[in-house]
């Protein structure tokens, strides 16, 4: 199946070796090999142990990958999830300092995500004639908004006992604990999209809503389910967030949205729904990783890394489709 960029994506896993190494996650595990090669040339510092020492930041973001994921395949979208994760970033701390224990403070985080979630889902559900970018806009707002008031005047909160935490930043040897969760959550999402009858019906709802009603999907259903779930997972992140910057402030979050949609899409999953797989956007991710943490080592300003990234997302695009124009155009001559 061919995407609108040009691209094509199958649903299901390749047949043979050669498919699999010239298809587009092929590449994108390359991409990763010469990004890593290029961080160590860049940076002397650049190495396994000061990749996984300075991952725990960045894999929080990962969480919500799979998520969007399920988003972008149903044709929909969600740029609230940043938002979410600064308000549950902010219950969470709210909530230890309070004294309670993690169990409490982790249910607070996931149960803050999960609830903004829903509402997503609920009004994507109830008022369909609304674009979910729409909607996801004026919520993004509203929980912001909502974190910002309870951060007060200072916009910001530590703390007061950062070892209730302390759990969440269990390292395994040299191995951040966050690092098996995404990989984990990995191996559930890509296997839920690719193996299960419920992720044929998220490539048949982004297909065409339509027919996949009349074929008797509950097309509805699936959709706030699939919100609800980017939200809990958005809680996630706020979760591990919390545990690695011990605190919240009205700032955090902010970009999560466009980062992971820029994962999502970089990876090959096409945001017109229904095409589209979790494994290049998951290989994507750690591209993105490994490029912040490269550049961070030598200092470079966080907004000329975002430029960066951008740009790759846009020759990630033009690519296929510049290659299918040369294509057709070959074939004309031929013709002739």
């Amino acid at each position: 199946m061919a995407g609108k960029s040009g691209r094509t994506i199958s649903a299901t896993p390749q047949g043979g070796m050669k498919e699999k190494i010239f298809s587009w996650e092929g590449a994108m595990v390359l991409l990763l090999i010469v990004v890593n090669i290029f961080g160590m040339i860049l940076s002397p510092n650049y190495n396994l142990t000061n990749i996984l020492r300075e991952s725990p930041r960045y894999l929080a973001e990962i969480f919500m990958l799979f998520g969007m994921a399920f988003i972008l395949v149903l044709g929909d979208i969600d740029i609230s999830v940043g938002s979410i994760v600064c308000l549950a970033t902010t219950v969470g701390c709210m909530v230890s300092n309070a004294g309670s224990p993690l169990i409490v403070v982790v249910l607070a985080c996931l149960g803050t995500g999960l609830v903004c979630g829903m509402l997503n889902g609920f009004i994507a559900t109830q008022f369909t004639e609304l674009p979910t970018m729409i909607i996801t806009l004026g919520t993004q707002i509203i929980f912001r908004g909502i974190a910002e008031v309870a951060l007060g005047s200072g916009g910001s909160a530590s703390m007061e006992n950062i070892q209730g935490v302390a759990p969440l930043r269990t390292m395994v040897g040299p191995v951040p604990l966050s690092f098996f969760i995404v990989i984990i959550c990995a191996v559930i999402f890509i296997t839920v999209l690719n193996r299960t009858t419920f992720g044929r019906k998220l490539y048949a709802i982004g297909s065409n809503s339509t027919t996949a009603y009349y074929t008797g999907i509950e097309v509805q259903k699936i959709r706030f389910f699939s919100f609800s779930l980017i939200g809990f997972l958005a809680g996630l992140c706020g979760l591990f967030l919390l545990a690695s910057t011990y605190g919240a402030n009205t700032t955090t979050g902010n970009g999560f949205e466009m980062e992971v949609i820029a994962m999502c899409v970089f990876g090959g999953i096409a945001t017109t729904g229904g095409k589209g797989n979790i494994i290049g956007g998951f290989i994507a991710a750690f591209i993105i990783v490994c490029l912040r943490i490269a550049f961070g080592q030598i200092n470079m300003n966080t907004q000329l890394i975002l430029v960066i990234i951008g740009a790759m997302l846009i020759i990630s695009v033009l690519i296929p489709a510049i290659t299918n124009a040369v294509k057709r155009s070959g074939k004309k001559k031929g013709a002739v």
